[in-house]
C-alpha cells in the first residue's frame, strides 16, 4: 500500500514538470526574449568623485629687495584703504547729512516700521551717488584710470583722489557761518600755532573733522524745519481730543493719518529730495 502511494506521488510530480516545460518555455531558458520585443543596453550611472577643489599655496618670506618692500607696504596702503571705506563713504560724502534728514522726516510723520531702515539707507546711497558723481568722475580720470595704466605712482595717485574730496569739502564749508572758528580750534587741538593763508592749506585730518560737524549741522536745522508743520498737526489734533475728553486715545493715532494726506497732497518726497540736492553747493 505504501509501496503504492509512493509510485503515485512520483508519477504526480513528473506530469507536474512536465505540465511547467511545456507551457513555460522562457523559464528553462533565461537568455531568451518574449516575442515582439526589443534587445537594448542600459547605461548605469557611475557614480562622480569628489569635487575637485583648487589649492592655495600662501608663502610668506623675506623681500629680496627694495621694490619687493615697497609693493608690500603698497598693498598693506591698500587693504587699509578698502577697510576704511564705507567710514569714507559715510562721513566724506553727502551721505551723512541724507540719511539724518530722510529719519527726521520718517520721525515727524511719525512712522515706525515704514519705510525699512534698509530703504532709508538705500535712498540715501543713490541720492550720494547722484550727488557725489561730479567728484566720483574726478576721481576715476585723475587717480584710477592713471594708476592702473601704470602712469602714476600709489603717492600720486592719493594725492590726486584726495583732491575732488577736498574741494567738495570745502565748497560746503566755506560760505556757512562758523566755519573758520570750528578750522581754527581744530587746527589748535591738532598742535598747528600757525594759522593757514587759505582753506585749502588746511590738513585733510583737520578738513574732515570740521565736515562732519557742519554736515551735522545743516542736517539737523533741515530736520528742525521739518517737524514744524507736523508738531502743528500734532497739537491740533491733541487740543480736540482733550476738549472732547478723549484723554485715553493716543493722539498720534489719529494725527497720524492727517500727516501723510497732508506729505502726499504736497509731492513730499520729490519736494524732500529736490531740495537735499540743491542743498549741496557743487562747483567746478
Amino acid at each position: 500500500m505504501r509501496v503504492t502511494r509512493a509510485i503515485n506521488y512520483k508519477m504526480a510530480a513528473l506530469v507536474l514538470f512536465a505540465v511547467f516545460f511545456i507551457f513555460f518555455p522562457a523559464s528553462a531558458n533565461a537568455q531568451q526574449f518574449p516575442e515582439r520585443s526589443v534587445q537594448g543596453t542600459t547605461n548605469l550611472i557611475q557614480p562622480q568623485g569628489p569635487p575637485a577643489i583648487p589649492f592655495i599655496d600662501l608663502t610668506i618670506r623675506n623681500p629680496q629687495g627694495g621694490q619687493e618692500v615697497a609693493f608690500s607696504l603698497q598693498l598693506l596702503l591698500l587693504l587699509t584703504v578698502l577697510s576704511l571705506a564705507p567710514s569714507i563713504i559715510i562721513l566724506m560724502t553727502s551721505f551723512l547729512r541724507v540719511s539724518i534728514v530722510l529719519d527726521f522726516i520718517k520721525r515727524a510723520l511719525s512712522l515706525q516700521q515704514v519705510p525699512p531702515n534698509q530703504v532709508i539707507l538705500g535712498i540715501s546711497l543713490f541720492l550720494t551717488v547722484l550727488i557725489m558723481w561730479p567728484t566720483f568722475n574726478k576721481i576715476y580720470t585723475n587717480s584710477v584710470k592713471p594708476l592702473s595704466a601704470g602712469e602714476l605712482s600709489v603717492e600720486n595717485a592719493y594725492k590726486a583722489a584726495e583732491a575732488p574730496l577736498r574741494e567738495f569739502m570745502v565748497n560746503q564749508m566755506k560760505d556757512r557761518p562758523g566755519f573758520k572758528d570750528n578750522i581754527e580750534k581744530f587746527m589748535v587741538m591738532s598742535g598747528h600755532t600757525q594759522r593757514p593763508r587759505d582753506v585749502y592749506d588746511v590738513p585733510t585730518y583737520v578738513l574732515i573733522p570740521t565736515f562732519i560737524l557742519n554736515e551735522l549741522t545743516i542736517a539737523f536745522k533741515i530736520g528742525i524745519l521739518l517737524f514744524i508743520p507736523f508738531i502743528v498737526i500734532d497739537f491740533v489734533v491733541a487740543s480736540a481730543l482733550m476738549s472732547m475728553g478723549m484723554i485715553m486715545l493716543p493722539p498720534v493715532m489719529i494725527s497720524m493719518p492727517f500727516k501723510l494726506v497732508l506729505f502726499i497732497l504736497v509731492d513730499g518726497w520729490t519736494l524732500l529730495t529736490g531740495q537735499l540736492i540743491n542743498s549741496f553747493v557743487i562747483r567746478g
